[in-house]
């Protein structure tokens, strides 16, 4: 029932173009100044600026936003802390736009379908915003409601970021940007189809139905469509809030260890993972509930579903640097598909793969960074993008972007809560029987199973 008007056409994109220019303009200018000719600039107030203009566009800048904030030296300091805060902070829209978009995904008697149905936004992030509903049993319901014309918006925008990875690799020759770009583009498109993230919401159950302590909605599909999701609402609050209240370490290590397993459980039983743990993608069980410390998943829009030899490869590396066998190291990397590696750069990859796999290579209690360092990784990523930079191009498979991206998301939660835990235990415990074939049988069943 959704309106044919808003597929991808010449016109959206037009428009689109025009609204992306206003905003990205500036930033093109005033970055290239500084890097070129010096000009000093305000980057603080700019910023601000910047993140202001693209929470009011809309859509997947906003995302492609926050992942060039975790580019090492894409964007000065000041872009990344400004940008990071997009899409928990995005302004909705109003009340005029949630009734078109409503009648046009289930009929003009669409508030018929529901007990009650709340006007304002409960959240607004890049691509959609959720309203709080009651179904008409009585069910606390999330509508997720996508914003207008956003095929359009996607298609222009993934043009716009191919010139400006263009522009990137001109000054910086440190990373090959057409697999980040490909993999970018895979994602967002498949983003826009409700009806798929209502299946892979399903996947995720079924995947974690045997962690009592991680909690997911429940599509209810006779109220979705490709514009509109609507699922069960679940209770909890977010990080930030959560930690406001001061909670003693023996509940923050429980939500990093429910985290860690809501993540890499599908990971190393299924080779699938959720690609974009942001803040805003999962709350906590608060303090003082039966169940407090549990924590709820949301938003299955970014999954990345992975051969079952890429997973054995991240074991391999493991392994590799576990035991200082560089060999296993170079087969692992190779197996993943990297390309242009030698001596010199094989040691750079390891000396990151060293940082992100180092909590889990020691068997005792430890905080996931034990120096404090602002955003997690920074600095080692930014030593190593020096020296890729200096040796590279280097031409990552891309299926690491959101792999990496995940790793450093949850690396920064983990940061955030100063939880002090065994991060060997908890990791040997999910590899201690992995076998690739019987994951492979294990994701073609379950994916079957959902229709996907």
């Amino acid at each position: 029932m959704s309106d044919k008007r808003e597929d991808n056409s010449l016109g959206g994109r037009v428009k689109r173009y025009a609204k992306v220019g206003r905003a990205m303009g500036g930033l093109a200018a005033r970055v290239a100044g500084h890097r070129y000719l010096g000009l000093k600039v305000d980057r603080a107030e700019h910023a601000s600026e910047l993140k202001s203009a693209l929470g009011g566009l809309k859509g997947p800048l906003m995302k492609v936003a926050q992942i060039m904030a975790t580019i090492p030296d894409a964007l000065p300091k000041e872009y990344v802390e400004e940008l990071r805060q997009l899409q928990a902070n995005a302004p909705s829209m109003g009340w005029a736009f949630v009734k078109r978009r409503m009648a046009s995904e289930l009929g003009p008697d669409w508030q018929k379908r529901f007990k009650e149905f709340t006007h304002e936004a409960a959240a607004a992030a890049s691509l959609g915003q959720v309203h709080q509903a009651t179904s008409l049993d009585g069910r606390a319901l999330a509508c997720k409601l996508q914003y207008p014309d956003m095929q359009s918006a996607v298609e222009a925008d993934l043009s716009q970021l191919k010139l400006i990875f263009r522009l990137y690799e001109r000054y910086d020759r440190a990373i090959a940007t057409q697999q980040i770009h490909a993999e970018i583009a895979d994602r967002l498109r498949e983003e826009l189809d409700y009806d798929r993230e209502a299946r892979a919401m399903a996947l995720y159950r079924l995947m974690l139905a045997d962690e009592p302590e991680v909690h997911l909605p429940e599509p209810v599909s006779t109220l979705t469509t490709k514009r509109l999701l609507t699922m069960t609402w679940v209770e909890g609050e977010p990080l930030m809030s959560f930690l406001d209240k001061k909670p003693k370490v023996e509940l923050r290590n429980k939500v990093a260890y429910n985290m860690f397993r809501a993540w890499y459980v599908p990971f190393y039983e299924y080779g699938i993972i959720h690609g974009d743990p942001h803040l805003g993608n999962y709350t906590v069980r608060p303090k003082g509930t039966a169940d407090e410390g549990a924590v709820n998943l949301m938003d299955f829009g970014c999954i990345r579903i992975f051969d079952a030899k890429f997973v054995q490869g991240v074991i391999d590396l493991y392994w590799a640097l576990q035991n200082d066998d560089r060999e296993l190291a170079v087969h692992a990397y190779e197996s993943w598909g990297f390309k242009g590696l030698n001596k010199d750069v094989i040691d750079v990859l390891n000396r990151w793969a060293m940082f992100v796999y180092g909590p889990l290579l020691e068997d005792r209690t430890r905080k996931i960074q034990e120096h404090e360092s602002g955003i997690y990784g920074r600095e080692v990523a930014e030593s190593v993008h020096a020296d890729l930079r200096r040796l590279g191009p280097v031409t990552p498979p891309k299926e690491f972007v959101f792999m990496d991206r995940a790793a450093i998301g949850l690396g920064s939660v983990f940061l955030h809560l100063k939880a002090e835990i065994n991060w060997y235990q908890m990791f040997h415990d999910l590899i201690r029987d992995f076998d690739a074939k019987v994951l492979a049988k294990r994701q073609k069943a379950a994916l079957k199973e959902v229709g996907l």
